[in-house]
């Protein structure tokens, strides 16, 4: 019975040493295994590993084995022209070799990221330096982007990291010249827009002259036209008066004066104040008078009259003159009687 619990503790003491020699490495982390501050081995493959037993002698030491990222916010750059921007950007790196890092910056992440800032910000201003802002605004984007990671990894690799990835975020202005960029801008915009407005009240009135005159060219083109039609209208219209005062002249000045009659009579409210013996009413006293009209019997074939009391002229023939019994208030063309005064 004394023996057991001298069994038991034996039995505990080397459960406690078998535990403490077991480490386990998983497919994200990588290991590395010291003896007395010397590395002893690199472990890389997942799995269950074995040390000594103790702390004292060998320790281990795990190390990120996947993509790790680091942000770089709100760096001032100066670009080529001088002006000054800010810049956010980031970088993806891997540790790849858990020995240099581990030598180099005893495998501290914190002691990395300080010096990858540093290097990235500098190499951030050169390869700005060398470029203009609409560069980065550009396809020369991913250019600028592969320098600033070119520039990073030589100084990465002797800490045993390499740079994977560099990405620029943000290429922005400075706030205090922000505002003043975009006053410039829009003052452009409200000058091209001004410059575009011109040029079109420009071409609206070349057009509107041009409207114009085609449109006084059109109306006289129009009037003139008119104007001649009018005239071989009015010419025709002489003709047949002429030809038919010409054919029967008695009937003529019997027609003229029955449409007097008619224009005079009408119920229009018309007061008359006329003589029974007025030439107005001669074909109401003798039907078969002429009204002053006579028939040359010299005249041509075509039987031309004239008014008995003066000789016609050429443009008297044209036009049949008003029956001599119109009284002097009718109208010329109808014969119809204007009121007494």
């Amino acid at each position: 019975m004394k023996k057991f619990p001298i069994i038991l503790g034996g039995l505990a003491v080397l459960a406690l040493l078998i535990y403490s020699s077991i480490f386990v490495v998983n497919e994200r982390e990588q290991a590395i295994v010291v003896r007395l501050g010397q590395i002893r081995s690199v472990i890389t493959e997942p799995g269950i590993h074995f040390k000594v037993p103790t702390n004292f002698f060998e320790q281990v030491q795990i190390i990120e084995d996947r993509l790790l990222r680091m942000d770089l916010e709100n760096i001032n750059v100066q670009v080529s022209d001088g002006k000054r921007y800010v810049v956010d950007a980031f970088l993806v790196f891997k540790i790849t070799d858990p020995r240099k890092f581990r030598e180099s910056v005893s495998g501290s992440l914190a002691l990395v990221e300080q010096r990858l800032i540093t290097r990235l910000n500098a190499a951030l201003r050169r390869v700005y330096g060398l470029r203009s802002f609409e560069d980065a605004l550009s396809a020369q984007r991913a250019e600028m982007m592969r320098d600033v990671r070119d520039q990073i990894r030589p100084d990465a690799s002797n800490l045993g990291i390499d740079i994977v990835d560099v990405r620029i975020r943000r290429t922005d202005l400075l706030p205090e010249v922000s505002q003043q960029t975009f006053e410039r801008m829009k003052a452009e915009r409200l000058a091209r827009a001004a410059q575009i407005r011109a040029n079109g009240r420009q071409e609206a009135q070349r057009i509107r002259a041009e409207a114009d005159r085609k449109a006084v060219v059109l109306v006289a083109e129009a009037n003139r036209i008119s104007e001649i039609l009018r005239g071989e209208g009015e010419a025709d219209r002489n003709r047949i008066f002429a030809q038919a005062f010409q054919r029967d002249p008695e009937f003529f000045a019997f027609y003229r004066s029955m449409k007097a009659y008619e224009t005079a009579i009408e119920e229009s409210g018309t007061t008359m104040v006329l003589s029974p013996d007025s030439e107005f009413f001669r074909f109401f006293r003798d039907p078969g008078e002429t009204g002053g009209y006579r028939v040359d019997p010299s005249a041509s074939d075509s039987g031309a009259e004239a008014p008995a009391d003066a000789a016609a002229t050429s443009d008297d023939a044209a036009t049949p003159p008003a029956p001599a019994s119109v009284p002097a208030g009718a109208s010329e063309d109808t014969g119809a009687a204007q009121p007494a005064q």
